[in-house]
């Protein structure tokens, strides 16, 4: 049965990935439809394997496969022409109020909540600051972007915010280093954030070793 639950998202996941591909490339972002599908596949289905196998409550679920969906799309698009699209970072906001909302009513309270309120205030305007005094360092996009997940963070736990900044700064670190050595040229004007922010909140809010996600 697990099995089968696993199976679902991942066919699920797939076809939200083509779908938010199509998306993309009606807004002048065409993305590779076969990462977004595959990519997103493999993400739900293990959002829904650490589900069933109790890694985290049935609560915390939506939060997960929200996080899941929009990884992808994000990153590639990200990777592949450095903008993070209003067409994703936009809609984040009300469906991870959607979501925060769930998880506040069927899990712990108004204190997760207020958490992710102010996580989505505190990231968010860390991110808003840095890109106001440094505007070669952060792109638009990724002070869009860093409010919803601030809120998904904060969900999570206070302590998600500095580490999943510090992840996020070590992976761009990596990207650049990759791209040096490489000698990647597309990215002259600058490594994308995008895809540090992003693989951050999936790791961090996913590790039970800090309490998040229950």
């Amino acid at each position: 049965m697990q099995g089968i639950i696993v199976l679902a998202f991942a066919v699920a996941g797939a076809g939200i990935g083509l779908a938010a591909a199509l998306v993309l490339a009606r807004a002048g972002f065409p993305p590779s439809r076969s990462w977004c599908a595959a990519g997103t596949a493999v993400l739900s289905g293990l959002v829904a394997w650490r589900w069933v196998s109790g890694g985290w409550p049935s609560w915390w679920l939506p939060t997960a496969c929200l996080v899941a969906v929009l990884a992808v799309p994000l990153v590639v698009t990200d990777l592949r022409v450095r903008r993070l699209p209003d067409v994703l970072t936009l809609p984040a906001y009300p469906l991870a109020a959607v979501v925060l909302g769930l998880a506040a009513a069927f899990g712990p309270g108004a204190g997760l909540a207020v958490r992710a309120a102010g996580g989505a205030i505190v990231f968010g305007g860390a991110h808003l600051a840095i890109r106001a005094l440094s505007p070669g360092s952060l792109g638009a996009g990724d002070v869009k972007l860093s409010g919803a997940l601030g809120g998904v963070l904060g969900a999570a736990g206070w302590a998600a915010l500095p580490v999943a900044a510090v992840l996020a700064a070590f992976v761009t670190a990596a990207l650049a280093v990759a791209a040096a050595l490489c000698r990647w040229r597309g990215w002259r004007g600058g490594v994308p954030h995008g895809p540090g922010l992003v693989a951050a909140v999936c790791l961090v809010t996913a590790c039970p070793a800090l309490g998040m996600g229950t």
